[in-house]
């Protein structure tokens, strides 16, 4: 039986899409810019949000320019990230069960550390052990940063943790690591797109995971 299990969380544990389409479309509308739709912000995702604003921008804007519509954005997504998001069906359950069965819970993501730990504490309140974004001393997935670090603070070999997520990103970061990486089908990627990028196992529904952990 695994030790540890590690989850991506936009697009794993919580939906995020709307939210996230709100902060991008605010920045984008206040500085005369045209706005984007869910598809778009959709197929934006798994890279972080200084990746998302990017391709939500123009092409040919100014560094200076983006980071003037980075900071607008930070500030908005910080005080709007939990308007609309909220955790997948039977996420909470599944949670709770690895738990009371003794596991380890990480979660790993690609946002800034201190966005990461104000979401997971709002929905996840005493149901992980540890929350790794991107900071100074972890990059961004798919660097395998963050689930090493998850390995070495609790003590697991990598053959005894397992990974869940729902991009490409995470099956790159699964296998920068050395990590086996379940792909979810209920997250922003579908199982086709997933497949071509290397997945070899999926999960339809949060309720498998228990299954496949035993």
């Amino acid at each position: 039986m695994r030790k540890l299990v590690i989850f991506d969380l936009d697009g794993t544990l919580l939906y995020t899409l709307e939210d996230l389409m709100q902060s991008v479309n605010f920045t984008l509308d206040l500085f005369g810019y045209k706005k984007r739709t869910l598809e778009e912000i959709t197929s934006f995702v798994g890279n972080g949000i200084q990746h998302l604003l990017k391709q939500a921008l123009p092409e040919n804007i100014s560094e200076e320019k983006f980071e003037m519509c980075f900071t607008c954005f930070k500030d908005h997504y910080s005080e709007h990230c939990c308007d609309k998001t909220r955790p997948y069906d039977d996420i909470v359950d599944v949670l709770k069960v690895l738990k009371n069965r003794g596991l380890k819970v990480g979660i790993v993501s690609n946002k800034f550390q201190s966005a990461a730990e104000e979401v997971c504490e709002y929905y996840f309140k005493d149901l992980y052990d540890a929350v790794l974004g991107e900071s100074e001393t972890c990059r961004r997935k798919p660097a395998p940063d963050g689930i090493n670090m998850m390995c070495e603070k609790f003590g697991v070999e990598k053959d005894d943790a397992i990974f869940f997520g729902d991009s490409e990103v995470d099956i790159q970061t699964g296998d920068n690591a050395g990590v086996y990486c379940v792909s979810v089908l209920w997250g922003f990627r579908d199982r086709e797109f997933l497949a071509e990028h290397g997945a070899k196992l999926f999960v339809t529904h949060p309720l498998d995971i228990v299954e496949m952990i035993g």
